[in-house]
């Protein structure tokens, strides 16, 4: 088994739980070739990201910096970069746009993979078909938190731009992108949620029926989350993304 694990101290955790029968690599890039099947569910959100402020004649990067001793937004200097140079006609001044390079290079290792060697993969996370405004968020024991605060001791995320994925993956074929709840829906969820629902009571009849509407309800994780799927080219779909 090769997993892709950054982390040195979850190497040995993930080792220990499978027994050591594990070959750990750095990157995507460094697995071995062949079919790749694939759930990134709040991966992409994770990885890390640039922003760029809309001027009236480019772009000003948003910068990390000291300011009075702490650490501070500020603005570069005014620039054109052209991964940008699409984004100019459905942005205005003061828009800020969010570009994550990791996310596009591992969007298309899998593209590649998957167009090459076959396979699938399936990406549900928080984001849209296109980056557009500030989404950059730190998150401390599962509240809100200042990303300035304790650098090291928060999960720093932000939207996952799907249309970018998508088009990094060229030359997977990419899905509609549809919202996790209809997705969930066009599965069988409800079905399934029915049937469990029949065995359960009280309290856990409760729970039950709030992690359904938790997952699949617009004003909950029904319609924040998005889901898009990659496969084959001349290959049909993964499940749940036609209507």
């Amino acid at each position: 088994m090769h997993l892709v694990e950054a982390s040195p101290t979850l190497r040995e955790v993930q080792r220990a739980a499978l027994g050591g029968a594990v070959t750990h690599v750095d990157r995507i890039e460094d697995l071995p070739d062949g079919p790749l099947f694939l759930v990134a569910n709040e991966f992409f959100d994770a990885l890390p990201i640039r922003q760029f402020q809309r001027t009236e004649r480019g772009w000003r990067e948003r910068l990390v910096g000291l300011k009075d001793g702490a650490l501070s937004f500020g603005l570069g200097d005014e620039t054109a970069p052209p991964f940008l140079d699409h984004r100019r006609a459905d942005t205005g001044a003061g828009d800020i746009v969010e570009v994550s390079e990791a996310a596009r290079r591992v969007a298309g290792e899998i593209g590649r993979r998957i167009a090459t060697f076959g396979g699938a993969a399936i990406v549900i996370d928080y984001g849209g078909a296109r980056s557009l405004g500030d989404t950059f968020q730190a998150v401390r024991a599962h509240a809100p938190a200042d990303p300035f605060a304790a650098p090291g001791a928060a999960d720093l995320t932000a939207h996952v731009d799907f249309g970018a994925l998508a088009a990094a993956a060229v030359p997977a074929q990419a899905t509609p992108l549809v919202t996790q709840g209809a997705w969930l829906e066009r599965l069988g969820i409800t079905a399934r949620a029915q049937s469990l629902a029949t065995r359960l009571a009280g309290a856990d009849l409760d729970q039950h029926i709030a992690a359904h509407r938790r997952l699949t309800h617009p004003d909950e994780m029904g319609t924040l989350f998005k889901v898009l799927g990659l496969h084959a080219p001349g290959f049909p779909s993964p499940p749940g993304f036609d209507p």
